[in-house]
């Protein structure tokens, strides 16, 4: 007799339905994983809408997961072991796998994305997906991964102490930014249109600078910067307005990271991004690195990840609850799915 498991399908834009499915049986390499926590984030968020660039229905979306083993042939691990996971199975021959960058492989598979997630009770990945729990709550090994996005944006920006990095986007991911950027150092500048948003940033992360991306942004940089202007701007926002209106405000040597994703093209000034010898860059997924560099902020307690959640519901509530996560009427930072 096949076994079989709950799970909650997105079967097209703005249609989800719990099924009966089969449970996976692990194959050799790979770990099968009890379901436990489910963090939602943009993406799912995007692809629930329809507006998540390369993306295929029907789907299993979710790939913020803690999770507990059930079984596993994955050295250092054993039934019963609290983990999370790196969800971006990459195939580590190509060129970006071989020059240590898997979370830019050209055959890129992202749980959640290009294959089915963990909106559901079991789920098989490759054991070398794994990340130890070593003693942190299931509530936090959730939130890992939006983190680490957020701490692989500020390696990838080679942010320094003292500089000023402005983060256009105060989501969830933006957060975990500006999170970052703090723990390195950095003078942290929070812009968001929702003034709920950057009232969190103030409040609960501690960031000293925020603007209302409607006001005078230009003359708030330049009070902040004292005339010098950020010489880091990382947009979290995926919106393609905001992406274009960011790049005058990059000082001189500055970098610029695209963090958030649209589908269209980008649009700036060449004279003006030349003149300032301008570095543009984009910044996909996370490596193991940045997944280490989160746990030790949880454990060193420089991040606390309860801060971000603010809506919690069980696995047979998502359904009628996920269209209202998106609305910023409901001010929702994190929600977590409990199984």
């Amino acid at each position: 007799m096949i076994a079989e498991m709950k799970a909650l399908i997105c079967e097209s834009p703005h249609h989800f339905e719990y099924r009966d499915i089969e449970k996976p049986v692990p194959q050799p390499g790979e770990t099968l994983l009890r379901i436990r926590r489910i963090g939602v984030c943009g993406t799912d968020l995007h692809a629930f809408e329809g507006t998540q660039p390369y993306f295929n229905y029907p789907r299993i979306l979710g790939h913020e997961l803690a999770a507990t083993i059930e079984e596993t042939d994955a050295p250092g691990f054993k039934k019963g072991d609290s983990v999370t996971i790196i969800p971006y199975f990459n195939c580590g021959g190509c060129i970006a796998c071989r020059r240590g960058k898997p979370n830019c492989c050209v055959s890129m598979r992202v749980c959640g994305v290009h294959v089915d997630g963990g909106m559901r009770e079991f789920l098989s990945v490759p054991s070398g997906s794994l990340v130890s729990g070593e003693g942190l709550s299931l509530d936090e090994l959730a939130l890992v991964e939006p983190l680490a996005i957020g701490a692989h944006a500020i390696r990838r920006a080679g942010v320094e102490h003292s500089e000023f990095v402005l983060v256009v986007g105060a989501g969830p991911i933006g957060l975990g930014t500006m999170e970052f950027a703090r723990i390195a150092g950095a003078n942290v500048i929070a812009m968001d249109v929702q003034e709920t948003r950057l009232a969190f940033c103030k409040n609960k992360l501690k960031i000293q600078h925020t603007i209302n991306a409607k006001e005078d942004v230009m003359a708030a940089l330049q009070e902040i910067t004292n005339g010098d202007m950020p010489t880091v701007v990382i947009d979290a926002t995926g919106n393609l307005r905001a992406i274009n209106n960011a790049f005058p405000y990059l000082a001189h040597g500055g970098r610029y990271v695209l963090v958030g994703l649209q589908k269209e093209n980008i649009g700036f000034s060449h004279p003006e991004f030349h003149k300032r010898e301008s570095t543009l860059m984009s910044s996909r997924n996370a490596t193991r690195e940045d997944f280490d560099h989160v746990l030790r902020s949880m454990r060193t307690k420089l991040v606390d990840p309860a801060t971000y959640i603010t809506h919690r519901v069980g696995f047979d509530a998502v359904k009628e609850n996920f269209s209202t996560w998106a609305d910023p009427k409901n001010m929702t930072i994190k929600a977590m799915i409990s199984l």
